[in-house]
């Protein structure tokens, strides 16, 4: 398993308990009360690590090899899943995944992005980074929600969209944009949850929904720390400053009404504990479907719109002062 630089004193000291705990075995030098003692502290050093956590350290957990991905969602919260393939137009983009599924017996249209777990599979998936095809692929899907009165699941967890010739060729900026044009206009309700990454266009390609949530440890920007780094220092030394600058969590971007909700995470990330998440992320895409279910349609295109309005508040004086 992968160990991040914040989890190596933890690690260190888990492996020295379950040493003693070994060594025990045969010849019990240590009483059961003393190895509760520093079970006690290991739980106190976790305390303190994962309340101090920066910005970047943050990063590090959502972009963890073992942190659950799209698929593990779909086959852990889904009781049914039927995969659609294809945009009708070029190609099936396999970084997306679109389906018909049912969760607790309500069918939903799923459209999730799936990065790999291996590389065959990351390749296979081009690590998240959908194609035009992808993005009307997606639509293709939503559409036929629309039609057929189903609510949309976004699931979002991507760098960015694919950033290569081929994708402009084939008008990559058009896709989004039309994207998020008919999602603003979508007859139907739209969950949204950053399960991991959501970076740039990428994201937002499939993600105008009447509910954004986050999982605690995902982050959602314009940019990566790493490509603000490059852009605004010209160092990519200088990602961890970036991470703190962007705000790019959810405690922040609740306050400024870019995402409604944050998921929690057990202890230390969603690698720690994938039930819990999986358990956390299904009681929240239910009791939104509850809520978003007695409203009439008129009215969701209308609570949408606002929503989106609301973003990027300012203010201005009347009288500012004289320099």
């Amino acid at each position: 398993m992968s160990t991040l630089a914040h989890e190596k004193q933890i690690l260190e000291y888990e492996k020295m308990i379950l040493e003693l705990k070994e060594k025990n075995k045969g010849n019990a030098l240590w009483s059961d009360e003393e190895i509760s003692k520093l079970e006690s502290k290991l739980q106190q050093l976790k305390n303190k690590v994962y309340a101090e956590l920066s910005p970047w350290d943050r990063v590090a957990i959502c972009r963890h090899p073992q942190r659950p991905k799209a698929l593990d969602y779909i086959r852990n919260i889904c009781e049914d899943f039927s995969e659609l393939y294809g945009d009708r137009l070029f190609r099936d983009d396999r970084a997306v995944i679109c389906g018909l599924a049912k969760i607790s017996g309500q069918k939903f249209m799923v459209i999730a992005q799936e990065k790999g777990f291996d590389t065959a599979s990351r390749l296979e998936r081009n690590f998240g980074m959908m194609h035009p095809e992808g993005y009307r692929k997606a639509m293709r899907c939503m559409r036929l929600a629309a039609k057929f009165k189903i609510p949309v699941l976004s699931l979002i967890d991507t760098p960015g969209a694919h950033p290569g010739l081929s994708a402009e060729e084939r008008g990559q900026g058009w896709a989004i944009a039309q994207n998020l044009w008919e999602m603003a206009r979508l007859p139907t309700p739209v969950i949204v949850v950053l399960i991991g990454e959501g970076c740039s266009g990428g994201a937002i390609g499939i993600g105008v929904g009447d509910v954004v949530a986050m999982l605690e440890h995902s982050y959602y920007s314009v940019i990566s720390p790493e490509g603000c780094a490059s852009i605004l220092w010209r160092d990519n030394g200088k990602k961890e400053l970036a991470a703190q600058t962007l705000k790019l969590h959810a405690e922040e971007l609740m306050k400024i009404d870019i995402v409604d909700a944050m998921i929690d995470e057990p202890q230390g990330g969603a690698h720690q504990n994938p039930t819990e998440v999986y358990t956390n992320v299904k009681k929240y895409i239910l009791d939104q479907w509850n809520i978003l279910k007695t409203v009439h349609p008129e009215t969701l295109l209308e609570q949408r719109y606002q929503k989106y309005r609301r973003i990027g508040k300012f203010s201005i004086e009347e009288n500012p002062p004289i320099a």
